[in-house]
């Protein structure tokens, strides 16, 4: 706190811990849970449903708040977005079932996971000026999407599971970015490289 003139001015100081990894990891988690299920590993179930609300849903919007918060638009739109996908996908599996509406179509759910698909290489793009392990999360959902919309355009359920396997490794890549920042930044230095490009 200073005085200038008779006017007292303060400075804020930043005090709220890193968000990203939160988002990171609920995004991770959750996509790697999704994915066993499009490899043809598991059955869809309320785990992954129940995933998708509270952890790759809620904790993703509430990461995205705080990045919003610190003036980090790129974080800011994407955990809020991702957080929201989770939150539709769980309303597409449950609205049939609860009669709330019709189920979609294989061309309709491949129109959904196209746009999201397309947002996410606008997104990737973004990630040039960032980080290499950031450009390789957003690199392989971008063809994770592409992969599923084509998957449910054709029908072809090979494909589906191909893109689960993909989809497995996107997962933990985002499962690796989150927790190389807590790690690196509990000991104060690099010890799980994050590929930081400088600008």
């Amino acid at each position: 706190m200073s005085e200038n003139n008779g006017i007292v001015t303060s400075v804020l100081k930043e005090s709220t811990g890193n968000p990203a990894p939160l988002g990171l990891l609920g995004f991770g988690m959750t996509t790697v849970l999704l994915n066993l299920h499009n490899a043809g590993l598991i059955e869809m179930s309320a785990m992954i449903l129940a995933m998708g609300i509270f952890y790759g849903g809620l904790a993703q919007v509430i990461a995205g708040i705080m990045e919003w918060k610190k003036n980090n638009t790129f974080a800011g739109t994407a955990f809020i977005s991702y957080g929201m996908f989770w939150g539709t996908f769980v309303a597409i599996k449950l609205f049939p079932v609860l009669g709330w509406a019709e189920a979609p179509t294989g061309k309709a759910l491949a129109a959904y996971l196209f746009m999201w698909g397309l947002f996410t290489f606008v997104m990737f793009i973004g990630t040039l000026r960032i980080s290499r392990a950031l450009q390789v999360v957003f690199g392989t959902l971008t063809v994770l999407f592409m992969l599923l919309a084509i998957g449910d355009f054709t029908g072809n359920h090979a494909l589906i599971n191909i893109a689960g396997y993909e989809g497995i490794f996107c997962g933990f890549s985002a499962i690796y970015t989150g927790l190389a920042q807590v790690i690196n930044e509990v000991n104060g230095r690099v010890i799980l490289p994050l590929g930081e490009v400088k600008k």
